[in-house]
């Protein structure tokens, strides 16, 4: 303390010497910085200002960085300013900051305590003295505004996407007081992560970060999936890596339905189409244009979930249940093994034939616009999404991706699963075999729809999807084929089920 008056007092000499020099060789009271008073001269009264102020100044704060920090505190503080010589503390919301360290007379660091969400004053205190920063600390914690999809199977697996603000830097989110997996930080206001198993009913959904936790009360619901009692489970929630769009995958889970299941007599596989609408009609490719009879495009609405075979009814699964093979490819060719033939779709089976495959099986025909609905698994393009276009496509160059057809069938049928699948995870729904379907042929009405089954009589039945024959327009999502029920080398089908 004697060495600071010491200094101090020093220090107030050499200002009056420095005032006594400038009054000396002030040309005039325009130059005599030293009147503090402004009297026209520097004298006493001047002195006496500067020791009326004698002590130790203040500190000042120019700038704190960062503003923002967790709730949760740990935020390391740079206090920029001066007179932090003598700092004793630094306090956040009134608070005392810990860690306290005077890096030099300009700048201070400091460690906040833990606060309440929102804005809050930053204070410095020296031996001069208390200042206050220009701008306040601003705390913050994760925030929770969706979850997507908000339900899924009481098994776990589900892919929910977590959006809000400040998740950056999360490191769990739990379901019931249960650890997700996969937690994958997609960006500042989006995670995602995979549902653990849990109890049928709501959960609160807690997500933990830097920022803090936030719980969203009933956040999850888990679902009671059911299997239908046809049927062997495979997968009860849709795999993300097939269902690629999160709102089909979540439009499968609120049915509360298996999404994968296998026929547990025949085997066929099927996959869940979810309830859903859809614009029915004319797309046209890159090359070709639409038809009369896919016109007028008009809005159907399907109220019911159904399974649709994820692929083409086999000659093995015909031959299975119906004692003989009636088609045409049943021999190896260079492209297709002896092995695989029994794998390639069964055809030259008329309509009518069919039935006796359905009735036997407890099957059915998806109906027309069901296909359509299907095939489309939520795009509007003339081929339905695959793999690095998701959102469908009008070019024909591309349907080799998708679609056994003429450019690259070398004339024949091939084993089924052998393309891209589409957002449904259904395979061949273009090329391979025109597939049946259970409605009469007739024209479009303009208005809307809600599970329309295609005119009550009729000369001909419709087949969907184009064959390993045709050219890339015959194989677009709204082209509409049809036959009077005929047993020919094109024609196959895909079976559907009531759940």
């Amino acid at each position: 303390m004697l060495t600071g008056t010491i200094r101090a007092v020093r220090g107030a000499c050499l200002m009056l010497c420095a005032l006594a020099a400038l009054a000396l060789t002030a040309p005039s009271h325009a130059q005599c910085a030293g009147d503090i008073n402004s009297d026209g001269k520097v004298d006493g009264g001047d002195l006496a200002l500067v020791l009326s102020n004698w002590g130790l100044c203040p500190p000042t704060v120019t700038s704190v960085t960062p503003l923002q920090g967790s709730v949760l505190g740990g935020t390391v503080l740079t206090i920029n300013g001066a007179g932090f010589g003598g700092t004793v503390s630094v306090t956040v919301g009134g608070v005392p900051c810990t860690g306290v360290q005077v890096l030099t007379p300009t700048q201070v660091r400091a460690t906040t305590p833990p606060g309440a969400v929102g804005q809050v004053p930053i204070a410095v205190t020296a031996v001069g003295g208390t200042s206050l920063s220009p701008q306040p600390f601003t705390y913050v914690q994760q925030q929770v505004q969706s979850i997507v999809p908000s339900s899924g199977p009481y098994a776990g697996g589900t892919l929910i996407t977590i959006t809000g603000q400040y998740l950056a830097g999360t490191t769990s989110v739990t379901i019931g007081g249960v650890p997700c997996t996969n937690v994958v930080n997609v960006s500042s206001t989006q995670i995602t992560a995979t549902t653990p198993a849990g109890s049928v009913g709501a959960a609160d959904v807690v997500v933990t970060g830097a920022k803090g936790a936030v719980t969203v009360a009933g956040g999850f619901t888990y679902l009671s999936v059911v299997t239908p009692s046809w049927a062997t489970l495979l997968d009860a929630a849709p795999d993300p890596a097939v269902v690629t769009d999160p709102a089909l995958r979540a439009a499968i889970t609120a049915t509360g339905l298996a999404w994968r299941v296998k026929d547990t007599a025949t085997q066929i596989e099927f996959v869940l189409i979810p309830p859903g609408s859809f614009q029915m009609g004319c797309s046209a490719s890159q090359q070709y244009g639409c038809y009369s009879d896919e016109s007028p495009v008009h809005t159907v609405t399907l109220t019911n979930a159904f399974y649709l075979g994820r692929y083409e009814v086999t000659q093995a699964q015909w031959q299975a249940r119906m004692g003989s093979n009636p088609s045409s490819f049943q021999s190896a060719s260079t492209q297709v093994p002896a092995a695989q033939v029994p794998n390639r779709p069964v055809e030259t089976v008329s309509w009518n034939t069919i039935q006796g495959f359905l009735t036997q099986t407890g099957m059915r025909l998806p109906t027309e616009a069901e296909w359509e609905y299907a095939y489309r698994a939520g795009t509007t393009t003339a081929f339905h999404g695959f793999t690095g276009y998701l959102s469908g496509t009008n070019d024909d160059s591309l349907l080799g991706n998708i679609a056994w057809f003429y450019g690259n069938s070398n004339s024949q049928t091939r084993p089924v699963g052998g393309k891209l699948g589409n957002g449904f995870g259904l395979h061949d729904m273009a090329g391979n075999v025109w597939e049946w379907v259970n409605d009469w042929y007739g024209s479009y009405s303009s208005g809307a729809q809600t599970n329309p089954s295609g005119p009550s009589t009729g000369s001909v039945r419709v087949f969907r999807g184009g064959n390993w024959d045709n050219g890339s327009g015959g194989c677009r999502a709204s082209l509409r084929g049809s036959d009077p029920g005929y047993a020919l080398i094109y024609l196959g089908f895909r079976a559907a089920r009531t759940p």
